[in-house]
């Protein structure tokens, strides 16, 4: 099976570089703009986070498909950093801590990344069952949530934070039922 990961158009605090997770923002008009204009590969299915920025970008991209939304694919929980940025985070001990720990400590009143990591990776491989008999399936989700399924599953393996795309980027995969191997990276 062919897998399509999409992360969502850009939204306002996308922009603003804060974080997003929980917070249920709609795309801003330069994402709906950047979306417009590229193309994408066409799918037999779409498997999308039911955040309003993966579903309205589901639907600029993929008109004439009805998106399956999967709850386990939504974004982070960020706790008490949800909605900021780093110029409003400096100075904040708990954010210092985690960012001394290279990403890996648990979000204060948030949600803990191995947590994370493992609920996107059971909701992939729940949700790619569910598609099982298609050739080609697109996963508009956070990029959070395709660096935690990339983490885990390509082959050759690449760390977490190499799996870092844009808004409205991903990368096109072959699916093994065990592995995922990039072909491109749209």
């Amino acid at each position: 099976m062919r897998v399509i990961f999409i992360r969502h158009g850009k939204t306002a605090g996308n922009q603003e570089k804060r974080y997003i997770g929980r917070t249920d923002e709609s795309l801003c008009h330069e994402g709906i703009s950047e979306l417009a204009v590229r193309n994408y590969p066409n799918c037999d299915a779409v498997i999308c986070s039911p955040m309003k920025r993966c579903i309205e970008t589901a639907k600029i991209i993929y008109q004439n498909i009805e998106p399956i939304l999967c709850p386990s694919l939504k974004e982070c929980d960020f706790g008490d950093f949800e909605g900021k940025n780093y110029i409003e985070l400096s100075g904040n001990e708990h954010y210092q801590a985690w960012i001394d720990s290279g990403g890996t400590m648990q979000f204060p009143n948030g949600e803990t990344t191995q947590n994370f990591r493992n609920r996107c990776c059971e909701g992939f491989v729940q949700s790619v069952k569910l598609v099982n008999r298609s050739e080609i399936v697109a996963y508009v989700v956070h990029g959070g949530t395709i660096m935690a399924v990339l983490d885990r599953f390509s082959a050759p393996h690449m760390d977490y934070f190499d799996w870092k795309c844009e808004n409205g980027s991903g990368f096109i995969c072959q699916w093994n039922g065990t592995n995922l191997k990039i072909l491109e990276k749209l």
